[in-house]
């Protein structure tokens, strides 16, 4: 183990957050930076349990124990060869995942758990910095080739593994350029997009072929696609948005987040000097309480708006972990993130009844009533109906499952009740040659389980081009997800 008695002597610390006056000036990431031997501490916490519940906790099946202890003693190359061998994109996980493997520490029963996802991020940035992180060119390639629809991580997982294992593979994505919600939905004070464009270099070495502004279905059909590649990929994400049907919907200024965020990047990257939606000076509103509403408050706060109110249907949740959510599992709790430092406006248990619009039809207000859930459903409690001014309101409720496009109807692929495309034990859809990795599969889901459905699809094309294969399988699909 790291340290024996780290766990008892040093508290759990996280890197300092860039002060809240000076950081929403830019739009650089919020964190500080962090000393190697601060973090070594941090890693020395790690108890090395007989039963390392974190590994459970990750759906990637990261050897946390074994980096952090290699960590702690000083070892990065070691470190970031373990880190690296079940996790293709620790960057990405190490910024932008939320951790279901602290909320699994064993330390974290009684005391703070350790700090596993900084040990992770400043691991592979210890890597890159000292030059560790190296293409992976194959030894010989097998003539096989592979087309992978979606550049998120599930697909950038699946390409990166079925190219190391020696398989021509090409990846499209509609956008302009790739990385799919990595560069587009997610804002740049989380990950600068610097941080996506180097990880894509080390994969164009080792040969994975990138080609943006393709829109398979149309411009490239799916007869197509199968005549060309001997197996295709769907990593196309869950990207149909959950929508609202209120009086007043159609209203100018009330917008899907999706259709807001990544104005903000193009913004922040100076792609764009007045993106086509600016709340600057703006009353905002946000409908919806999780990691995107929290991404559509920082890109606003950015963007100068005159106030920021973010609405979530649900209760507030508890300061401590709910009886009905035990260790070791994800629980619900009440959570702060870096653009709620900034500006915490939320307000708990209440639902939209209407936008309201001026004689222009734009938006001027939203009308809300506060909620109590009754009988398995909410309801309006009487009486409790306001106004609040809003120039823009940004729904952020979620997604339903991937876009019905032609792309499905041309490949004959079959969808389950949830919208979700169907497969079986070994990712593979109802159609010979096609496989469902990611979002696309499972429904909305972590980046952390994107990445590990990336490396598992990985694992079953390359059985199904070669017979058998090397490639590591971390999940399958559940029993809700398989094929009737």
């Amino acid at each position: 183990m790291a340290d024996p008695k780290g766990f008892l002597t040093t508290a759990r610390e996280t890197p300092k957050r860039r002060p809240v006056d000076v950081r929403i000036q830019d739009w650089r990431e919020v964190y500080e930076p962090q000393s190697f031997e601060h973090l070594q501490k941090q890693a020395g916490r790690c108890m090395d349990c007989g039963i390392p519940f974190c590994h459970s906790g990750c759906p990637l099946g990261n050897l946390i124990p074994e980096w952090n202890d290699l960590i702690w003693r000083g070892d990065t190359h070691e470190a970031i060869n373990r880190l690296h061998a079940t996790n293709n994109f620790p960057e990405f996980t190490g910024r932008l995942c939320p951790a279901p493997c602290e909320t699994a520490c064993v330390v974290g029963i009684n005391r703070d758990a350790v700090t596993i996802k900084q040990v992770e991020l400043r691991t592979i940035e210890e890597a890159f910095a000292t030059g560790d992180v190296k293409p992976l060119i194959p030894d010989r390639l097998s003539g096989k080739t592979v087309a992978v629809i979606g550049s998120g991580p599930a697909g950038l997982a699946a390409a990166q593994q079925l190219t190391r294992a020696g398989h021509t593979v090409a990846v499209y994505e509609r956008a302009s350029k790739i990385g799919g919600l990595l560069r587009y939905g997610i804002p740049e004070f989380k990950m600068e997009k610097h941080i996506l464009d180097r990880r894509l270099e080390q994969m164009e070495k080792e040969g994975t072929r990138f080609r943006p502004g393709v829109d398979i279905g149309v411009e490239l059909t799916g007869s197509d696609l199968r005549k060309k590649y001997d197996a295709v990929v769907l990593a196309i994400g869950a990207t149909k948005w959950r929508d609202l049907t209120v009086p007043g919907r159609s209203l100018y200024g009330v917008f899907q987040a999706m259709e807001f965020l990544p104005w903000g990047n193009k913004q922040a990257l100076g792609e764009v000097e007045n993106p086509d939606i600016n709340v600057a000076g703006k009353h905002v509103v946000i409908l919806g309480g999780g990691d995107t509403g929290a991404d559509c408050l920082g890109t606003s706060i950015r963007q100068g708006a005159a106030s920021v109110t973010q609405l979530e249907i649900m209760p507030r949740p508890s300061d401590e972990r709910p009886d009905s959510q035990p260790w070791p599992t994800y629980p619900m709790i009440y959570r702060v993130s870096s653009a709620h430092e900034e500006k915490d406006n939320r307000i708990f248990s209440v639902s939209t009844e209407e936008f309201l619009g001026d004689e222009n039809g734009k938006l001027r207000a939203i009308k809300i009533v506060e909620t109590r859930f009754v009988n398995g459903k909410f309801e309006p409690v009487a009486g409790t109906e306001k106004e609040i001014p809003a120039d823009y309101v940004f729904l952020a409720m979620g997604f339903t499952g991937p876009e019905q496009s032609p792309l499905l109807e041309q490949l004959e692929v079959s969808v389950d009740s949830r919208g979700n495309i169907t497969r079986d034990a070994n990712f593979a859809a109802n159609e010979d040659g096609v496989f469902v990795a990611g979002d696309a599969g499972r429904g909305q889901s972590l980046i952390v389980w994107a990445i590990a459905e990336g490396r598992s699809a990985a694992s079953a094309v390359d059985r199904y081009l070669t017979g058998d294969t090397q490639l590591p399988a971390p999940i399958e699909p559940t029993t809700r997800q398989l094929m009737v």
